[in-house]
């Protein structure tokens, strides 16, 4: 099993063995033969002569697709199967039975047809997860012979997805000589689902910068849960207009093109800290987070460095995400993490679409302005999931697979990937899917940081807040930390709704998570020093301006231990009122600073922190009034 560990108490081998038994099973030549193509796919009660047009997120529709016999045939008893995703909400298809009443069909959504013009074949058509599966019968089926799913067929239509994205994959898959075991026809079918109508509003400034330094200032008019694409027209004020802050415009105007997201470049002249209220028609208001200026400032580079598209488990295309990240939520460093082998179709047996994400990296990746970042989620069942990073600007990482006996734990993982320029992060590692095995301890050159805080939860601590379902007392980070682990902090999104940055947007938690990256080099050269020097510390997906220095030495450094007691200062700028400071050292909180004045967004505050000993680590945890929290990156004393 290529293990020196024993397994540890959530590892899901069942899973394991599932997943390689799949891949061994046999499969005969005409197994996935065949291709399928869109008749029909537009909202319900559309009847402008468009047979395609992209259907609202959460709204009814249908949708048509012809599938066509491959060269080999379908034997009798073999069957084609249609899938939609399992991940977002989608109607679950039904089949309709002799003895359903009339009222089922007329107003039940998810109604699904199979017809075909071949004749002398019977169809038997039987619900599966998420889709149907025909059955051959009567005689096998013909090369060039047709089969018509229609998804949606009945009144009600079929309710799409939660989320607006481009290229949507409906799943077929054939089991050509009636043994039960299908694959996957090579290219699904692919069809749009739009944006909802404008609902919300998000404004985000650049974090940091020093008078006459360029700062960013990006609106985003939004669906209600937080697609891009809502067609919003109209003009945007602002309640309040600093005067410091040049290029600050009375109005900001959308035209139809802009797809409800422009950004614009301002100047700030004198220090302070600049916040602005920003409004619209129908009650769109947004408060933006701070700029803080002040001269010789260090940048807060903002990084969502975990999440999914629908390569694998989540949503929309490998561009849309980076372009999201890039121009709506206006991210600095951002990578897509697809899973190793999740998903319908795998990306380690993939190869097509892994040269595709690394194409959409290179192309979106700009030195200076946007740091894009190949990535992969090494997705273990047995000892907790890991992403893998490249900073490597050659694009070439290959995609070592959990499945793979050769890659089976963590440590076969660094081996392999020693010596190159790539890290990798433990995330959900207390509970949630599958928690981390910390029997491997990782290097600090390979995982100097870890993931603290997602849309899973946070796995600081039990007595985090958000903190992550499904728990297992003594797997936090901080009990590692309590065992001689040192770790910088992050957060990064997990998202898999194809929001990256904006990750809590549509989470009912209210919980994301981002990383601030604390450097001014935005090259991936500079982005993978501040990682491996620590310089980075967590949110749960508000960008709080956190600063905290203990003795003159910065988050996430190791420094001697002193005599004299030392002096941890803090400053931290709030996206809404701060209600608490907290002081963890070694293990426990042992001091709370709570502002004495209500709705104090900007503070500064001391501890004392006397007989500090090798050994021991500080850390400060801001939690704001909303709920969103900021982790800072521990100090380590040796």
């Amino acid at each position: 099993r290529g293990t020196d560990v024993e397994d540890p108490p959530t590892a899901r081998r069942d899973m394991l063995d599932g997943l390689r038994q799949a891949l061994a099973a046999p499969r005969s030549p005409a197994d996935g033969g065949g291709s399928v193509r869109v008749l029909e796919a537009r909202p319900l009660g559309a009847d402008d002569g468009d047979p395609v047009r992209a259907v609202p997120a959460v709204s009814p529709g249908r949708w048509s697709f012809a599938y066509t016999v491959g060269p080999l045939g379908i034997a009798e008893g073999g069957l084609v199967v249609m899938q939609v995703s399992p991940f977002w909400e989608w109607t679950q298809p039904w089949v309709a039975r002799p003895d359903d009443p009339d009222a089922a069909r007329a107003l039940r959504p998810g109604l699904t047809e199979v017809r075909t013009e071949a004749e002398g074949v019977a169809l038997e058509v039987v619900p599966v997860e998420m889709g149907v599966a025909v059955v051959v019968g009567g005689r096998p089926l013909a090369e060039g012979e047709e089969l018509v799913f229609t998804y949606g067929a009945g009144g009600g239509g079929a309710i799409a997805d939660r989320y607006a994205e481009h290229e949507t994959p409906f799943w077929f898959s054939v089991d050509g000589d009636g043994d039960g075991i299908p694959s996957l026809v090579d290219e699904p079918a692919r069809v749009d689902i739009a944006a909802g109508p404008p609902a919300r509003l998000v404004a985000t400034l650049t974090s940091c910068a020093s008078p006459g330094d360029t700062a960013r200032l990006t609106l985003a008019v939004l669906d209600p849960r937080g697609s891009r694409g809502t067609g919003f027209t109209g003009a945007l004020t602002f309640a309040d207009r600093p005067e410091a802050l040049e290029g600050l415009p009375e109005e900001v105007t959308f035209a139809p093109d802009d797809g409800g997201v422009r950004t614009l470049e301002l100047v700030p002249r004198a220090e302070g800290v600049y916040r602005l209220v920003v409004e619209g028609p129908g009650g769109l208001q947004a408060l933006t987070n701070p700029l803080v200026v002040l001269d010789g400032l260090e940048p807060v580079l903002w990084a969502d460095l975990h999440g999914h598209s629908h390569v694998s488990d989540g949503t929309g295309t490998p561009g849309d995400y980076y372009r999201y990240a890039r121009d709506v939520a206006a991210l600095d460093i951002v990578a897509l993490t697809d899973h190793d082998h999740w998903g319908f179709k795998k990306l380690d047996a993939d190869p097509e679409t892994w040269r595709h994400i690394r194409e959409t990296v290179a192309e979106m990746h700009e030195p200076g302005r946007f740091v894009a970042l190949l990535g992969y989620e090494w997705t273990s069942w047995l000892h907790g999931h890991r992403h893998v990073l490249s900073f490597d600007e050659r694009e070439e990482l290959e995609v070592l697979s959990s499945v793979d006996p050769d890659y089976e734990t963590p440590r076969q993982l660094w081996d392999a990937l020693e010596g190159e320029p790539v890290l990798t992060f433990a995330h959900h590692s207390a509970g949630g899917p599958i928690a981390t095995n910390w029997s491997y301890r990782p290097d600090p050159v390979i995982e100097p940081v870890t993931e603290v805080v997602s849309v899973h939860g946070s796995s600081e601590a039990i007595d985090a807040p958000h903190r992550i379902y499904d728990p297992r007392p003594g797997n936090f980070v901080r009990d590692i930390l309590d065992e001689g682990m040192r770790f910088g902090f992050l957060g990064s999104g997990d998202s898999h709704d194809g929001h990256p940055g904006l990750s809590h947007l549509a989470n009912p938690s209210g919980a994301g998570g981002l990383a601030a990256v604390l450097t001014g080099d935005l090259t991936r050269d500079g982005v993978l020093d501040a990682l491996r020097r620590r310089r980075v510390y967590a949110t749960s997906g508000a960008r709080i301006v956190l600063r905290a220095s203990l003795d003159g030495h910065r988050m996430g450094e190791t420094f001697p231990a002193a005599d004299a007691p030392g002096e941890l200062a803090v400053l931290v700028y709030g996206t809404t009122p701060i209600q608490a400071v907290e002081l963890v050292r070694s293990g426990e909180i042992v001091d709370t600073f709570v502002p004495e004045e209500a709705y104090v967004f900007d503070l500064g505050h001391s501890w004392e922190l006397p007989g500090l000993a090798p050994g021991e680590y500080v850390y400060v945890r801001v939690v704001q009034v909303d709920g969103h929290t900021a982790w800072g990156s521990p100090f380590y004393l040796e």
